[in-house]
């Protein structure tokens, strides 16, 4: 198998631990499938739980409030403890969130487990997970080693979801239940997660950790001096404003241009199959010609793609080009959500940090959690249809200008510091 990872242009390091990072890959899947459903199955949530947009928008910034208090921490455990306890926990910790969900929850109850999985999902997950395929990647595969672990995080999703879809048309039966539809998907993602905490626990290896390369939360100082981290955090920043933006082009088009509900959970579900080719493809494509020339490329096709969206007739008929040109942004934006931790290895970040720069650099990064999804809620809540729709997407493209444009300090960042450096 080796030999054959090889061919396809993989350096011995990565061919080595490749599997270790698919069973990283796919626990960076499972995790958040009960966090974020709720956008995959968004009318049918909302009526279930009787919420408004509005509220719904605050889930999404309870987690990110959470979560941003959780990564500047959680990064620094991630370089002092072992990666497989990390992931058997935290993966555990978020399934049996899910069986609370089964109750009957109010709003406010609903509020109290969305910030307990802002801890029990993000704390020191995601910096463990991105320190995990550095460290069992060569330096010259990069682009490579995350480019296939969020394509394997996509395969993961993709499976995942499909799975939810046939949970949900099994829990509504014949009489289009949709109460008993959203606990079958709720439960569906709760034994999943918790299943994928105990594989975890019995097939990931951690590697023998040097006493002295253990950080301090002292490090965090260090780590907060580089101006590559900033740099990243921004970069990062923008694109996660995309990443929870991709939530409202599913009601869009059920919403606005007609499409049914079940065409959207499909829409949502077959998507992350089309993730492989933005994410193994953009890896190879960054490890030959650069990652920020990878990243400027992507940021402005799904500026393009999304502008594009806007302006096509509020009928039937465009659900087709929407399809086509949603697909487009979806494969150029994983490009850029896999590229953007290569980034670390570009700008000459030490490994020994690798944790705590991703906590940092998540907890700058990920600050949208906090208030896109509620700014999308107050939008269409305030302005019904199409027009509510148009200003979020307005929105939108303005931080995706934003993001190439700091792509391009990034590489007058490279030229002056790390190219000169390294000369």
């Amino acid at each position: 198998m080796n030999t054959f990872l090889k061919k396809l242009g993989m350096g011995q390091k990565l061919a080595k631990n490749f599997w270790a990072i698919l069973i990283v890959a796919f626990s960076g899947a499972i995790i958040y499938g009960l966090p974020y459903f709720r956008f995959d199955y968004y009318d049918a949530y909302l009526k279930t739980y009787h919420l408004t947009n509005t509220q719904m928008g605050v889930f999404g910034s309870i987690l990110g409030i959470f979560g941003m208090i959780s990564y500047l921490f959680g990064g620094v455990v991630a370089d002092r403890f072992s990666t497989r306890m990390i992931l058997t926990v935290s993966l555990i910790g978020t399934g049996l969130g899910g069986f609370v969900h089964l109750l009957p929850l109010n709003y406010y109850q609903l509020v109290c487990l969305y910030a307990f999985w802002g801890v029990s999902s993000l704390f020191a997950f995601w910096p463990a997970c991105v320190k995990a395929v550095r460290i069992l990647s060569g330096s010259d595969d990069q682009g490579k080693a995350y480019g296939f672990f969020e394509g394997g995080r996509g395969v993961g999703a993709a499976l995942m979801a499909m799975g939810a879809v046939a949970a949900f048309r099994y829990g509504i039966g014949r009489i289009d239940n949709e109460v008993a539809g959203m606990k079958a998907v709720i439960l569906y993602y709760s034994i999943l997660t918790i299943a994928m905490g105990i594989f975890c626990f019995f097939t990931v290896k951690d590697e023998k950790m040097d006493p002295s390369d253990r950080i301090s939360f002292k490090g965090i100082g260090e780590v907060l001096k580089m101006p590559a981290v900033w740099i990243i955090g921004f970069v990062t920043f923008c694109n996660y404003v995309f990443t929870l933006s991709l939530y409202y082009f599913t009601p869009y088009a059920t919403s606005i241009l007609g499409a049914t509900v079940t065409f959207g959970a499909m829409l949502a579900a077959m998507k992350r199959w089309f993730s492989l080719f933005g994410n193994i493809g953009g890896g190879y494509f960054s490890d030959k010609f650069g990652t920020s020339k990878a990243l400027l490329i992507s940021f402005i096709v799904m500026i393009v793609g999304t502008a594009a969206i806007l302006i096509l007739p509020l009928n039937k008929s465009s659900i087709v080009p929407f399809t086509i040109l949603f697909i487009v942004i979806y494969i150029f934006y994983n490009v850029n959500y896999a590229q953007t931790w290569a980034m670390m290895d570009e700008g000459a970040i030490p490994e020994k940090y690798s944790g705590t720069a991703a906590g940092i650099i998540s907890t700058i990064g990920y600050l949208p959690e906090i208030f896109v999804s509620l700014l999308a809620g107050i939008m269409i809540d305030q302005h019904p249809g199409v027009a509510g729709y148009r200003q979020f997407f307005g929105f939108l493209i303005v931080m995706l200008i934003l993001g190439a444009i700091f792509v391009v300090i990034w590489k007058a960042y490279l030229k002056k510091h790390v190219t000169a450096k390294a000369n």
